[in-house]
């Protein structure tokens, strides 16, 4: 196949200089920018194409390396694992005795936290009395109500954990109306849950509330979890809305390593 004519240049180039590093080559092509818009002019599909391939091989590499680093974080975690606090009194969805906790650190109005809620469904539903869950809050600050669903939320769960958790599940499978209406939809859910309204609104607005969600926050950006959502499994971390898949994974490590 014949040379294109930047290849050609440069590997002259690199024939008359010998040993030519990387500089050299830059320079040579810096004082002659010809010969790239000549390689372009004389075939530039081959050229678009040769770019193209660079790019592709630079991200197979890129994802491998990722996958790579990856894989010792976790490693890494499974030896060491991120201990978050668990109060007395938090809520927790599930059997308190499970051998997996998955804490999630979650925004009530992120469309991927919504995603997440879904995916823990799932995860749930195969792994039963195994596995249960630790809602925390990560309101981020470009969503308005996250923050304000996060405090009704614990503000229920100080009236009865249930009536929190289809608190919870309400506002994740309705996020449309959360964003539409606001305060009007977390009045109604809240009262459509069961919970004394009154109280809530009273309560929204206590230390211990605020505390809470003030310590998740804290809790979260240790654990450095920036996004949301994150998730701690039995330690082990997870960053954005992983499919089940990779729940399982996880969670089939841990069960075997117990046995």
């Amino acid at each position: 196949m014949k040379k294109s004519s930047l290849l050609w240049a440069i590997g002259a180039a690199l024939a008359i200089s010998g040993c030519t590093g990387k500089q050299q080559v830059e320079k040579i092509i810096q004082d002659n920018p010809e010969i790239v818009f000549n390689a372009i002019k004389k075939d530039p599909k081959k050229f678009v194409a040769v770019v193209n391939e660079a790019v592709r091989t630079a991200q197979e590499a890129g994802r491998e390396d990722e996958a790579k680093e990856e894989a010792a974080r976790m490693d890494e975690e499974f030896k060491n694992p991120k201990k978050a606090v668990i109060e007395d009194g938090r809520v927790i969805f599930g059997k308190k005795d499970a051998p997996i906790t998955i804490v999630e650190y979650s925004d009530f109005q992120c469309p991927y936290c919504s995603r997440g809620y879904q995916t823990l469904k799932e995860v749930e539903k195969e792994f039963g009395d195994k596995v249960r869950v630790v809602f925390k809050h990560l309101p981020l600050d470009f969503h308005p109500m996250a923050m304000p669903a996060a405090k009704y939320f614990e503000a229920i769960a100080m009236q009865d954990p249930m009536k929190a958790q289809k608190f919870h599940d309400a506002v994740f499978e309705n996020q449309k109306d959360l964003n539409q209406d606001g305060e009007k939809f977390l009045k109604a859910t809240a009262k459509k849950v069961g919970a004394d309204l009154k109280k809530v609104e009273k309560d929204i607005s206590s230390e211990g509330v605020q505390k809470r969600i003030a310590a998740d926050m804290e809790e979260a950006k240790k654990f450095e979890f920036s996004g949301t959502p994150g998730f701690l499994i039995n330690g082990v971390s997870l960053r954005g809305a992983y499919p089940a898949p990779e729940f399982k994974k996880i969670i089939d490590r841990h069960l075997a390593a117990a046995k």
